[in-house]
């Protein structure tokens, strides 16, 4: 069986991005709809993507249809811009109203920021070279956090112009690009929605997140992303809320991993803390095998103390090597099909 097989033929331009699909559909509706209006309009909408996509990517069918004028992707950013007048992106749900300057959990307004954008050769295999993007700012606030200077300033980088980027996007991706990789993208949904719809090339949208996201948040994603790059930390909602301060963790990020893989494909990276093996690692291994097996897993290593570890004496120090074997001896034991170590 061969994974990441819908990503792989869209990243050789063997087949339409997912996003590319919704420029595709015209939506018909109007900018001053309520939101519950809005997103009765396009839960419609949506089933005429999933039988679209279908007939593409099951069938093989070569439809030749122009971009619309008015898409289903300009319904997203219309609902988007009005979740985040009371927003709700992240699970955390904290009802500010971010268009007029109102600051949440991330300290995010209406406008995004990017700390850098390269082309990654340190990721998976099947993603280098990968035009990744770090914005800034952050729905978590993790104690052990190895990027800390860039998800606890959201103020820093340079401000989002969505056309402008777009560019970039697509001079990179012609130039060699296997993808478009967001990090920590969530808080910034509205603003990358609006950057995909300025790209003219086909290229696949990774979403490299914790995956804390809202349930209207991951209906606004659907036909959005091709691939979730998604980061499932811990076992048990104990652990998340002492080291990242997320409330209903397990219950919210599952739920989302459920529904993200209905209709894009999944790359899960597990981050093996010291100390937490049983806690966690057994229990995200054994979720992992019964509920969404046929997904790429990632089980990693590169856990170091950094940020505010010191402040946590069971987690400021490395791994040892007998937790590095019982970790892989947990993945073989659950029977996963497509492990990388």
């Amino acid at each position: 069986m061969l994974f990441l097989k819908n990503y792989l033929k869209i990243s050789a331009n063997e087949l339409p991005s997912r996003a590319g699909l919704l420029k595709r559909i015209p939506a018909v509706f109007s900018d001053n709809s309520c939101e519950e209006e809005l997103w009765k309009i396009h839960e419609e909408y949506m089933g005429k993507y999933r039988e679209y996509k279908t007939r593409i990517y099951c069938f093989n069918e070569d439809i030749s249809q122009a971009k619309a004028e008015k898409s289903l992707l300009d319904l997203k950013i219309r609902i988007a811009e009005r979740v985040i007048g009371n927003c709700h992106l992240c699970q955390r749900r904290c009802g500010v109203d971010r268009n007029r300057g109102e600051k949440g959990f991330c300290r995010l307004t209406d406008t995004s920021r990017y700390a850098a954008e390269f082309l990654h050769m340190g990721e998976e295999p099947e993603l280098v070279p990968s035009h990744t993007i770090f914005f800034t700012g952050c729905v978590f606030s993790c104690a052990y956090c190895q990027n800390w200077d860039i998800s606890m300033h959201p103020e820093s980088g340079r401000e989002v112009s969505p056309a402008e980027l777009a560019r970039r996007i697509d001079q990179i991706r012609l130039k060699g690009a296997r993808n478009l990789n967001l990090v920590t993208p969530t808080p910034h949904l509205h603003n990358i929605l609006k950057i995909i719809r300025e790209i003219s090339v086909n290229t696949p949208v990774v979403w490299n997140s914790n995956t804390y996201h809202s349930p209207e948040a991951g209906k606004l994603l659907e036909g959005v992303v091709d691939v979730f790059l998604a980061d499932l930390k811990y076992g048990n909602n104990e652990c998340a809320l002492r080291y990242s301060n997320a409330k209903e963790y397990v219950e919210t990020v599952t739920s989302n991993l459920v529904f993200a893989s209905r209709d894009a494909e999944i790359l899960m990276r597990h981050l093996v803390l010291p100390g937490h093996l049983d806690c966690c690692t057994r229990k995200v291994v054994d979720w992992t095998a019964s509920n969404i097996p046929e997904i790429r897993f990632n089980l990693m290593f590169q856990y170091r103390p950094e940020y505010l570890a010191c402040r946590y004496p069971e987690i400021n120090r490395c791994l040892s090597r007998q937790e590095m074997e019982r970790a892989i001896g947990m993945v073989k034991e659950a029977g996963l099909k497509d492990v990388l170590l």
